[in-house]
């Protein structure tokens, strides 16, 4: 454990040197509060409060923001190590494959973690300033956060997984661009595509939820909006939230994440320095 502390402070440090965590924490308090001061506008004729309104919101920007911060972090964990040569170097150390990667995760996720605290964290203050009955909102938001905080973890695992298959941080971008817009983008339209010609018949009855809690993006998703009492502010996912029980989007969330890093870890562990 003392070895995965030390490493993952050394690339804490590295990440505030490449300017991650301000670049993160930006970009979340940025677009958080500007989506909480322009999304908040159904508020009256949802009856709800804006929190919570404004927690649905955030979901969205999660769902897009929060993977690409993840890749863009670990796509060249490994690729980047073994093209600078260091990576034989590091396994001379009495430190095993898994507890590198840990020391990694550790600090990336605690880098995504602080950013999604103050930009979320921002949101609510600015509701809670506009709306005094916005605490009634909280737990959505704390449940967006350690949500949110999970999917950034899926991610992070999944972008060790190609950085370990590429070899090269030049191929591994491609690769997590590549995932990122099948996961975020294409994934969903493909569904959409399939369910318009499905035309209500048994893909769309039973196979298209269980399609849903199949990419981590989505059940993230669905359990948020599911959970939330403002799903008539995303209208668009609400029927398909309605569909999936909240229990089965929250284990798929919580799955994702050690789906995803087992992946990594038997990515790595064929790669030779």
């Amino acid at each position: 454990m003392t070895a995965i502390l030390a490493l993952a402070l050394s690339e804490f440090r590295i990440g505030l040197r490449n300017r991650w965590l301000a670049i993160a924490m930006g970009l979340m308090v940025v677009f958080a509060l500007v989506l909480s001061a322009a999304g908040s506008g159904p508020t009256g004729s949802l009856g709800v409060d804006r929190l919570s309104v404004t927690v649905a919101s955030l979901t969205s920007l999660s769902v897009y923001l929060v993977p690409l911060m993840a890749l863009l972090m670990s796509f060249d964990a490994v690729a980047g190590e073994v093209e600078r040569g260091t990576l034989a170097l590091i396994l001379t150390y009495p430190l095993s494959r898994g507890q590198l990667l840990a020391g990694k995760a550790l600090a990336h996720l605690a880098i995504l973690s602080l950013a999604m605290v103050a930009g979320f964290g921002a949101a609510g203050v600015l509701a809670a300033i506009l709306d005094p009955r916005a605490v009634e909102g909280l737990p959505a938001l704390v449940r967006l956060v350690l949500s949110s905080i999970a999917l950034g973890a899926t991610f992070l695992g999944l972008g060790y997984a190609i950085s370990a298959r590429a070899r090269r941080p030049s191929g591994a971008a491609g690769l997590a661009v590549g995932l990122w817009l099948l996961a975020v983008v294409l994934y969903d339209l493909g569904l959409l595509a399939a369910v318009v010609a499905d035309n209500g018949g048994a893909f769309t009855l039973h196979v298209f939820p269980l399609t849903l809690l199949a990419n981590p993006a989505d059940a993230f998703r669905l359990y948020n909006l599911a959970a939330s009492q403002a799903t008539g502010a995303a209208a668009g996912v609400a029927s398909a939230a309605s569909s999936v029980p909240v229990p089965w989007s929250a284990l798929s969330v919580a799955l994702w994440p050690f789906l995803a890093f087992g992946l990594a870890l038997v990515s790595f562990r064929k790669v030779q320095p």
